[in-house]
């Protein structure tokens, strides 16, 4: 399975466009999209064609696509115009005989992981940075932001493929890449 993951759209039709033409060109079998869909939130500046209800049409069209966790900035009212499942705190999948253990970040996250076993991969958006750490007993992987990226990044989604991570700018050029470690 080849798995696009994304994080932190905030609202912006423009940069949504950009990730689901991605998302075609890379042929990528589901997007999991790791929350904050479509408040830009008080803390970040409005991003660039910030028209959330172009954001809902665009998810909707793709909605049978889509794997999503609950952002710190989507509500229950955002449920009510979308029409696929946001409001998970979390979302396990399985690599092989790891477990990805995704969210977005605002609860469990890097300085507060889940209880994890040894391999196991840590995904969340929230910071808007890239990261790709190993720890003691895990792996913390971080996409970035679509729209509002931080930390001198690009906006950007990671294309997970077998073992294989690619950190992607929205034109589609591989940035970093790393082998997942053996467990």
């Amino acid at each position: 399975m080849k798995l696009m993951i994304a994080s932190d759209l905030h609202g912006s039709a423009c940069y949504c466009r950009q990730m689901l033409q991605q998302l075609e060109q890379e042929q990528a079998d589901r997007l999991l999209l790791l929350g904050d869909l479509l408040y830009h939130g008080p803390r970040n500046h409005i991003p660039y064609e910030y028209t959330p209800d172009s954001v809902i049409e665009q998810l909707n069209a793709v909605k049978d696509r889509l794997l999503c966790v609950r952002g710190n900035c989507d509500a229950e009212v955002d449920q009510a115009v979308l029409q696929f499942p946001i409001l998970a705190e979390h979302c396990i999948l399985f690599l092989g005989n790891r477990m990805i253990f995704a969210t977005h970040g605002h609860n469990c996250n890097e300085d507060n992981p889940p209880p994890l076993r040894h391999g196991d991969i840590l995904l969340h958006g929230h910071t808007h940075v890239p990261a790709c750490r190993e720890h003691d007993h895990f792996l913390y992987v971080n996409p970035g932001s679509v729209s509002i990226p931080k930390g001198s990044s690009p906006s950007s989604y990671i294309l997970l493929t077998d073992n294989r991570l690619k950190w992607k700018t929205l034109n589609g050029t591989t940035y970093y890449s790393c082998q997942i470690p053996d467990c």
